[in-house]
């Protein structure tokens, strides 16, 4: 038996169109019979009905009485009626509904063998058409019209003598029902492109979101907790040296200045972090807290490609040193593929694990090494504290050749 593709969504857009762009509104009755697409398909299909409305002088020819030509007037009527909605119902149907339109319009068909003879043949296109519109898999669509063709070729040969005239019919109803099934999938090709591109920019859309959320998250998140140490520092200094209170109110205007400079850049899109930069802000941000700092003396070590990345953790690791780890003593180190950050302070707790709702900030650094192919473990360390540790992804070229970044 002939296998059937089975369509992923309904509408003009199956079997093509995905499941994942949800159902369309146009493709249940009755909005699927006034949709713009039954429109376009109305405009279309009733060019076509010429030939259904041929048919009626050879009807009236045939009939016995007035009543028996009114009947057959209204049975063309009715077929073409029954042909224009056939395509929107279809729509809005399965498979199996789909092969009971299609049986429907040529069991209408041989409606009117009675006034037509074998000359019902002729409407046989109707039925190919409709196979066509209904895009079933290639092999059926073949198969179903290529027996309807060969069908009415056997008609017309066992019921008139043979002549090259008798091929006319069965040539049209193949031609037209072919490239009508091609038509029909080309439409199909263009909605799921038209339904991919509202995927894509739905998921973009999401991703810039997300995006900013995180980079503002960290900007804000280092910037204040910076902030907050040197007032501390300054509000304690005040009286023992208002001079240097002086200074790191200077130091948090700076600061401040700058935090609304990278907000403003990460929400346009060009602000850029460097490992250089942060390292030099962690030796300051440290110092303010009183944190005995050791840092690596430049970023050479470190793949051009990855120093935005390194920037990023050093930036979230200090800022976790900073604001929760009570620590005395801070100790940056960086390798080709590996960046760790370890404190003596009070260690790894749920308050801070990776994954925890709490963890706003080392939740958004693990998606931000993990999307660049690297991975981000925590836990103990070896001056007993709390480690951060981001495992950079292979690079293809080595960090010597590139051009050192110094803070």
């Amino acid at each position: 038996m002939t296998k059937i593709h089975e369509p992923r969504r309904f509408g003009p857009g199956w079997p093509i169109r995905s499941a994942s762009a949800g159902p369309d509104p146009t493709t249940a009755l009755p909005s699927a019979l006034t949709s713009p697409r039954a429109y376009s398909w109305y405009l279309g299909a009733a060019f076509s009905l010429f030939w259904v409305y041929s048919t009626i002088p050879d009807i009236v020819r045939h009939s016995t009485s007035a009543l028996e030509s009114t009947a057959g007037i209204t049975l063309v009527v009715i077929f073409s009626l029954c042909f224009l909605a056939a395509a929107p119902v279809a729509w809005t149907l399965s498979t199996r509904g789909r092969l009971v339109v299609c049986g429907a319009i040529f069991a209408f068909t041989l409606v009117f063998a009675p006034w037509l003879g074998a000359g019902t043949v002729g409407l046989w296109t109707y039925p190919g058409v409709m196979i066509g519109m209904c895009v079933f898999s290639w092999t059926f669509t073949m198969t179903a019209i290529g027996a309807l063709t060969v069908v009415a070729l056997m008609v017309r040969t066992l019921t008139q003598p043979w002549s090259d005239a008798l091929l006319i019919q069965p040539v049209i109803i193949l031609s037209i029902s072919l490239m009508m099934a091609a038509f029909a999938r080309t439409i199909a090709v263009i909605n799921e492109l038209r339904a991919t591109q509202t995927e894509l920019e739905a998921v973009t859309a999401e991703r810039e979101r997300s995006r900013v959320a995180r980079d503002i998250h960290d900007i804000l998140g280092h910037s204040l907790t910076v902030i907050t140490v040197k007032s501390e520092l300054a509000a304690r200094l005040m009286d023992a040296d208002p001079q240097r209170a002086r200074s790191e109110i200077e130091d948090v205007e700076t600061i401040a200045r700058g935090a609304l400079a990278d907000v403003r850049a990460t929400v346009s899109g060009v602000r850029g972090t460097t490992a250089s930069g942060e390292l030099a802000a962690a030796r300051g941000a440290l110092a303010a807290a009183g944190v005995e700092a050791e840092l690596p003396s430049s970023t050479d070590t470190v793949a051009a490609e990855h120093r935005e990345l390194v920037g990023w953790v050093i930036r979230e690791g200090v800022t976790n040193v900073v604001r929760h780890a009570g620590a005395s003593r801070c100790r940056i180190h960086l390798s080709e593929n590996r960046v760790t950050i370890d404190d003596d302070g009070r260690g790894p707790s749920a308050a801070i694990e990776v994954g925890s709702a709490s963890s706003t900030g080392l939740r958004g650094l693990r998606e931000r090494v993990e999307s660049a192919g690297g991975s981000l473990h925590i836990g103990s360390g070896a001056l007993g504290g709390f480690t951060l540790t981001a495992t950079l992804p292979a690079t293809a070229t080595s960090p010597a050749d590139n051009e050192g970044e110094r803070p």
